[in-house]
């Protein structure tokens, strides 16, 4: 006998759209504080951008013998189907008269195209023995992109479209957890994912006074396989865990920006292979030292290469070897939270991340900069009561060592915050 019941199943559905998206820009000839008063511009309609989802998903528990098995609980299977629609829409014009309210001109750029991802996927959790657990899965996708193009200047005279294109994947992903002892669990842990490139990586090139993003149809799927092995103990007041960790990404997907001729142009390209290897140590902790102190931190180091790159920045092969970027070498984190007493609870967050880099040749070894990413060292304190059952205040202090630092602009310096809240 073998019965399969459905303990639950749902549905998940979003729309958006701009179909009031406007942006409207002066010229770089028509400067403040003159541009106040009108004059050239431009003027980008969004309208017809956009996407929708739509998922059903589901969990099963078999029960029942299957042969001589008994299988009564042993199983719980996820699975679910999903579809992903995505819609790029934009015309920029120009405006001669007055950029605060006249309507479109001439046309500058236009660009669109659509995107859809369609998907199964099949996952069971199987306790084969009270002390061996495994999680065998594998999601199947199916990947378009259609009616592409891209059009500069007036009367589409830099038209281009581009070919439909169509692709299939299979991700496959499994996991084994082992009770070693009764305070120590072993697990692994190895999987593939694909993603495929947005509608706007793929179309959504751009040209104004000041910037430039060029686009690339035929950019590949981002593949990679990542691995994990874990070992986690439970040292009775709280919970001790290393794990190891390592990837390979092939056709990494990176967005690149440069100053030529002092106009910022972008684009996303292929990187061949990253491949990254790191370890984490992990440890949480309930009343440590002393009742009501509570303890969660955590150090990783990650060493994340580029091994091969057809492309490069300056000169062939001047990514190689290099640091992937916006990984640091180095991160940790912690968490002190002091419980005072029934109404009061203080608490105190420390940060680090050692230095970055934006560039795919590590050229900017500046991170304190603009544009740069830097290391940083922060520690945020905040202090909570509880004034009744359902009114609280709260004090924050945010970068409370007023650590000066950088991701791309400035970060914010110490900051100050001040809550009242009401539970109804």
């Amino acid at each position: 006998m073998h019965n399969i019941d459905l303990l639950f199943y749902y549905f998940l559905n979003s729309l958006y759209d701009y179909s009031k998206d406007q942006k409207r820009q002066n010229s770089a000839a028509n400067t403040l504080p003159n541009a106040i008063n009108g004059g050239s511009g431009t003027i980008a309609d969004g309208n017809g951008t956009g996407w929708n989802t739509l998922a059903l998903k589901g969990v099963w528990r078999p029960e029942g013998i299957i042969g001589t098995i008994d299988i009564n609980g042993a199983h719980i299977v996820d699975l679910g189907v999903q579809q992903d629609r995505y819609t790029l829409k934009y015309r920029t014009s120009n405006i001669t008269g007055n950029w605060i309210s006249d309507g479109a001109g001439t046309l500058t750029n236009e660009v669109g195209g659509k995107t859809q991802l369609q998907s199964l996927y099949l996952q069971d959790s199987w306790t084969f023995n009270p002390k061996w657990k495994t999680v065998l899965g594998a999601r199947a996708e199916n990947w378009s992109a259609s009616s592409g193009f891209t059009t500069f200047g007036v009367n589409n005279v830099n038209n281009a479209s581009y070919a439909k294109r169509s692709e299939n994947f299979v991700s496959p992903k499994a996991a084994l957890s082992y009770q070693l002892t009764d305070n120590t669990v072993l697990k692994a842990s190895t999987g593939r994912a694909v993603r495929m490139a947005t509608v706007s990586e793929l179309y959504g090139a751009t040209s104004t006074t000041n910037s430039q993003y060029i686009n690339d149809p035929n950019l590949k799927p981002e593949k990679s396989w990542t691995t994990e092995l874990t070992a986690e103990k439970d040292l009775s007041n709280g919970v001790l865990r290393v794990t190891y960790f390592t990837e390979s990404t092939k056709d990494s997907l990176y967005s690149q920006s440069t100053l030529i001729n002092n106009i910022s142009v972008s684009r996303v390209q292929n990187i061949g292979r990253i491949k990254t290897n790191g370890i984490e140590l992990a440890y949480t902790t309930k009343d440590a030292l002393i009742k009501g102190l509570d303890f969660s931190g955590s150090a990783t180091y990650t060493d994340s290469i580029i091994k091969e790159n057809a492309g490069f920045v300056n000169s062939p092969g001047d990514t190689i070897g290099k640091q992937q970027p916006n990984i640091a070498r180095w991160r940790a984190s912690a968490l002190l939270s002091y419980r005072i007493d029934a109404q009061w609870n203080a608490s105190l967050g420390l940060r680090y991340s050692g230095p970055q880099f934006r560039t795919l040749n590590n050229a900017d070894v500046n991170g304190f900069t603009y544009q740069g990413v830097s290391r940083f060292f922060t520690a945020d304190a905040r202090v909570r009561y509880q004034i009744d059952k359902n009114w609280s205040a709260a004090f924050g202090i945010d970068n409370l060592n007023n650590y000066k630092y950088w991701n791309f602009h400035p970060y914010p310096q110490r900051s100050y915050s001040a809550e009242l809240k009401v539970d109804l």
